[in-house]
């Protein structure tokens, strides 16, 4: 069970509007190194985990990425909902506001919309949690990418918000993945 305490987990400021660098950050969005992605991965992937540590810190980030998907959201949105139209042709957003105006919708930044083809479950906890941690590192990369391309003074504090939880997700993961190999090796008795 969770609770909601309808509030973002990080503020966001957003200084200007941007469509272009809305698409960008569309890609944390809906795109496979992204916040959904994330989330959807770990939530499913904690069922066979076989220690309830490894469930636990499974669930945690899971439902912490859900968090960072809504902070990617609002930023999106704070970027464009301004915008007139005149300033979104012609722009990467254009293809974007065809189809869903205004709205983030989870594609990534070239407009592929989200899939599940995206997320690995393997029911194998060692390749999952290898793939949990890899996701996490491409997922920092992508931040700091992002942060190359804005010149926003408000979202890039977000987005370095972001990037460092992706950091301390990799360091759980692997704290995680030494105890489940520990417990892998060792004999049960019961």
């Amino acid at each position: 069970m969770w609770i909601y305490e309808k509030k973002l987990e990080y503020p966001v400021r957003v200084d200007s509007c941007n469509p272009t660098l809305a698409q960008m950050i569309l890609e944390q969005f809906g795109g496979p190194d992204g916040e959904l992605s994330a989330g959807i991965r770990y939530l499913t992937q904690r069922w066979h985990m076989p220690t309830n540590q490894a469930k636990g810190i499974l669930t945690d980030i899971g439902t912490e990425e859900l968090a960072h998907w809504e902070i990617i959201g609002t930023i999106v949105w704070k970027l464009v909902k301004d915008v007139p139209i005149e300033k979104i042709k012609g722009t990467p957003f254009e293809a974007h506001y065809v189809n869903h105006g205004k709205s983030p919708f989870p594609h990534n930044a070239g407009g592929y919309a989200w899939t599940a083809t995206f997320i690995q479950s393997k029911q194998d906890p060692i390749a999952d949690l290898h793939e949990d941690m890899a996701a996490e590192q491409k997922a920092r990369a992508t931040y700091e990418h992002l942060l190359n391309v804005s010149d926003d003074p408000g979202v890039n504090d977000a987005l370095r918000f972001l990037r460092e939880r992706e950091v301390v997700h990799y360091q759980r993961f692997g704290e995680v993945l030494m105890g489940v190999q520990d417990y892998m090796s060792s004999k049960h008795y019961f």
